[in-house]
């Protein structure tokens, strides 16, 4: 429906062609790596094929960042990207480079157009694979070879959408459901491959009376309505979901491929049940594993479990959830009145004011910690962000692509003042358009995760602080509605007016650069390390480096 871009002469004649078709409109994004955020978030939101390009040489280089977040993502998007012409490939041409190599890592499927003979068939090939596979085909399309008339048409047809229901052999189930019947205290760790199963997944939560805990990318499945939900686990997650794991005797993987093996427990048995083989084990040793969807699985192997009538572990994990719930809603209230703000209680009445049904997109950095711990998942409300990239500046064009998508939902960006200004010339995008999304930017004046991984290492701190001017000003200069928040009494009223207004609103945070996110488990090292840090701030150089030879000395 439409392609993101930015124009260049190898284009043209692309953007002739579509400027012509009614069916497919061009969005004139200000970074090519903007488009393809905003694509991949299009591709996540939709579950169908989106579409960026970039001219030749650095124009088609700049997707490649979000084109890694959309294939890491397993979204089905599909780069255009073009190139300088045919008879010059190989020679050291002006922007010559060989993107049928540079983009191999970021694919399934990257190929040159040599000559109009192999088109439809290759645009066939790199769309289906993109659709069936998730993540992204490239097509290579040198700017001479795009000008010429189609000759072969034949092959044209539609891209056809692959949803198998995949369920694992008998006598996997039977393993399976075996494994289950003998533990007492399992716990259920759901990951993005839930999606669309909740229904199932709280049906055998409820048989094995199984606490449910979840990786980040999981929170928008798993967390609403789910009377058996634990929390997240890994470094942006609560105690409770930290606990869930680590108090159980088996733990069983759903559809998730969470990477942080530190976090994996180390004495309970692991079965694993995903979609894809290959998934199987890489994170983990497992002691078993079942290939299947996790709806269809579920469905397949609640008939061999028994109802478990022990709830012991269930009801202590709940607990758990309980008070680190209260505990924070303690530290959003208590922080309401303080300033420099802080971003718990932002994040805390955000939550609180957005509708049922928000689409938000979150930055890499402390705004993800914020988005893990204190928004709250409804069953339509969406949360996408670069999870398992990890890329900054993400969130703004992510939500470009998300309004585009979805023009009558209320979508909110939240991005610290790192990552907004990394790719801040995509705010006139927002401006062009006239799309209403909400940028709710936190204003520390630092770049905080990388701070705050500094201090626990036992640095001093260096080359974090930025200089920002004041966003809402810079917004309401290039047409959109600003507010500058200082003070806390402020806040709710100005998020309320803001998330009221019909057009693109910039909410600018004034927060607190040192406001600390401890994670659920906290090593000896890391204590040691932070108070290095806070050693070296307060004294003198020699007695400085006997702290730094007694670190290198601990075990």
């Amino acid at each position: 429906r439409r392609i993101y871009r930015v124009v260049g002469d190898s284009l043209n004649s692309i953007v002739d062609a579509v400027h012509h078709n009614r069916n497919i409109q061009w969005i004139h994004v200000r970074h090519e790596e903007a488009g393809a955020f905003a694509a991949s978030a299009e591709a996540q939101l939709t579950g169908t094929l989106a579409v960026c390009a970039g001219s030749c040489g650095p124009g088609n280089l700049h997707l490649i960042n979000g084109l890694y977040d959309a294939h890491k993502t397993l979204a089905p998007v599909l780069a255009i990207a073009s190139h300088i012409p045919s008879s010059e490939i190989g020679t050291g041409y002006f922007q010559e480079t060989h993107p049928e190599r540079l983009f191999q890592e970021c694919s399934h499927f990257c190929e040159l157009v040599s000559t109009e003979k192999q088109m439809p068939r290759l645009l066939q090939i790199a769309m289906q694979t993109a659709v069936s596979r998730g993540g992204v085909s490239v097509l290579v399309l040198p700017g001479d070879v795009a000008t010429l008339k189609m000759t072969n048409e034949s092959l044209e047809h539609r891209v056809f959408p692959t949803r198998p229901a995949v369920q694992p052999s008998p006598s996997d189930l039977r393993t399976l459901g075996d494994l289950l019947n003998a533990t007492d205290r399992i716990t259920l760790f759901c990951g993005a491959g839930c999606a669309g199963a909740h229904r199932e997944v709280l049906r055998l939560a409820k048989q094995i009376q199984a606490p449910i805990a979840y990786s980040f990318r999981g929170k928008e499945y798993l967390e609403h309505d789910n009377p058996y939900a634990a929390g997240m686990t890994g470094l942006l997650g609560t105690e409770s979901g930290h606990y869930a794991l680590e108090k159980a005797d088996l733990l069983l993987m759903l559809g998730t491929d969470f990477p942080y093996t530190a976090w994996y427990p180390k004495k309970a048995k692991i079965v694993q049940v995903d979609i894809r083989p290959e998934h199987l084990g890489r994170r983990s040793k497992l002691d078993f594993g079942v290939v299947g969807d996790i709806r269809t699985t579920m469905d397949a192997i609640l008939p061999l479990v028994k109802q478990k009538k022990n709830d012991k572990h269930l009801k202590a994990c709940l607990e758990k959830h309980r008070e680190t719930e209260n505990l924070h809603s303690r530290q959003a209230e208590g922080k309401k009145t303080e300033r420099p703000i802080h971003t718990e209680y932002v994040t805390a009445v955000l939550s609180e004011l957005a509708n049922s049904d928000t689409i938000f997109t979150v930055d890499t950095g402390m705004t993800a910690v914020w988005a893990a711990r204190y928004l709250h998942m409804t069953e339509n409300r969406r949360l996408i962000g670069s999870f398992n990239h990890g890329s900054m500046a993400n969130a703004m064009p992510q939500a470009i692509g998300a309004q585009l998508a979805f023009p009558k939902r209320q979508v909110i960006s939240l991005s610290g003042d790192g990552g907004f200004t990394m790719l801040m010339g995509d705010l006139l995008t927002l401006a062009q358009y006239e799309l209403p999304i909400k940028l709710i930017i936190y204003n520390n004046s630092t770049l905080g995760m990388v701070k705050l991984e500094m201090r626990v290492a036992g640095y001093q701190d260096f080359g974090v602080d930025v200089k920002n001017p004041n966003f809402a000003k810079l917004a309401e200069a290039v047409g959109i509605r600003g507010f500058h928040v200082e003070d806390p009494a402020d806040l709710r009223a100005s998020l309320r007016a803001a998330l009221r207004h019909d057009g693109p609103v910039l909410v600018d945070v004034v927060t607190d650069p040192n406001v600390l996110a401890f994670p659920p488990k906290i090593d000896a090292k890391e204590t040691i390390g932070y108070s290095l840090y806070l050693a070296k701030q307060t004294l003198d150089g020699r007695l400085f480096e006997s702290l730094e030879e007694l670190k290198g000395n601990l075990p």
